[in-house]
């Protein structure tokens, strides 16, 4: 058996209620599903159990042709792996081919009958249709019946294309019987595109023609439909002729009504454009209107047909009126932030150059503690504009940076 054993009560349950599904499953699938087996059948035909004993192994275990190890080779190849039809069915029916397999094959070799008429009743047998296989009251060469082979379908019967008649022995229309070398009838081919009827495929030899064409020499001329009263076709639409028949296509935009394609085939020019010679063309509003716009800071924008009002440039609309698109207001800058660095360096140090002075000045005055500063700050201020950056700023400021 395919299926392990301690799944079996479930899979038997699955079993019974999968009975709908394979009563509604299509005859071609089950009929692709058994032509494969077939396939698998003729392609193992000639191997053997593949071991180093084949003797001892078909002693114990049964000959190849009939053992599962061959059955299950010709499983697995059934069905294509993205064919979910086919593997569907085939899970549904592992108990059914098993038993065809091992006890029916003899007395019936003809799998496809025994599995997909007989057993599972998807299909009929030729000539055959419907639930209960009803016999067709027709039995056709150039056509095939609704349902013909399968448990579905009404029977109607059609015709393959060019034939008709009620046992599809006549040509149909645009069709013609060809010539045959011997006694039998020859078959339908086609006549010119045109040609209802006709003795043969070129355009001089058609005896009736389809609508829309008219019959001139034994041609088949097309007739103009927007040149008489054939046409039919709605308000703002014109007629536009083609092979055989006509359509009906929108006017320009700039018409209401027209005779043709383009502003210059207008009955009336549409609402924002005006006759200008021969052709409808738009109406610049915004240099015909002294006040196109009277919004506050608005500008006129001609349009195909129209024109609207924006705000101009610089300007953006807020609750219906064009305001001044300012950007948003920053902090407010500090004393120094204009400043370049060299800028704020000399600052600092004509600032250090009169705490030098005030130190000095006291200094004079004999007050030894201001002396001592005054002796460092100097030190100091030496030290800075002996460095290269102290030479910088002093070129600098000579220079009047």
């Amino acid at each position: 058996m395919w299926w392990t054993w301690p799944f079996l009560p479930a899979l038997v349950l699955l079993s019974e209620l999968s009975v709908v599904r394979v009563q509604t499953a299509p005859c071609q699938t089950c009929r692709k599903l058994t032509e494969s087996f077939i396939t698998g059948l003729e392609r193992t035909a000639n191997k053997n159990f593949g071991g180093g004993n084949t003797a001892w192994e078909e002693e114990k275990l049964a000959k190849y042709a009939r053992s599962e190890t061959r059955l299950l080779e010709i499983v697995e190849a059934a069905c294509e792996k993205t064919d979910f039809e086919c593997n569907g069915l085939l899970e549904q029916i592992e108990d059914q081919v098993e038993t065809w397999w091992f006890h029916r094959q003899q007395e019936a070799p003809d799998l496809f009958e025994w599995l997909c008429i007989e057993e599972l009743r998807l299909c009929c047998p030729p000539g055959r249709f419907g639930p209960d296989c009803k016999a067709q009251k027709i039995l056709l060469r150039l056509g095939r019946c609704e349902g013909e082979g399968t448990r579905l379908g009404d029977g109607e019967c059609v015709c393959d294309p060019g034939y008709s008649g009620n046992l599809c022995q006549s040509c149909a229309d645009g069709y013609y019987r060809e010539k045959s070398s011997n006694e039998s009838a020859g078959a339908c081919a086609a006549c010119y595109h045109s040609c209802k009827k006709c003795s043969g495929p070129q355009d001089y030899k058609c005896l009736d023609c389809k609508p829309g064409w008219i019959l001139h020499d034994n041609k088949c001329v097309d007739i103009d439909e927007c040149g008489t009263e054939l046409a039919r076709c709605p308000s703002n639409t014109y007629c536009h002729n083609v092979e055989g028949s006509y359509e009906c296509r929108g006017c320009d935009q700039a018409c209401v009504g027209c005779m043709g394609s383009g502003p210059a085939r207008c009955k009336k020019c549409a609402r924002g454009y005006r006759l200008k010679g021969a052709k409808c063309l738009d109406v610049d509003e915004c240099s015909e209107r002294a006040i196109a716009c009277p919004g506050l800071n608005e500008a006129c924008i001609n349009e195909e047909g129209s024109f609207h009002c924006d705000c101009a440039d610089g300007y953006i609309r807020r609750d219906s009126i064009c305001v001044e698109n300012k950007p948003p207001a920053g902090p407010e800058k500090g004393l120094f932030d204009d400043m370049t660095d060299d800028e704020v360096l000399v600052l600092q140090q004509m600032f250090f150059g009169v705490v030098i002075c005030a130190l000095a000045t006291l200094a004079a005055k004999g007050d030894m503690v201001f002396t001592a500063i005054f002796i460092g700050g100097v030190a100091a201020m030496a030290g800075y504009w002996l460095t290269e950056k102290g030479d910088y700023m002093l070129d600098g400021f000579l220079k009047g940076r």
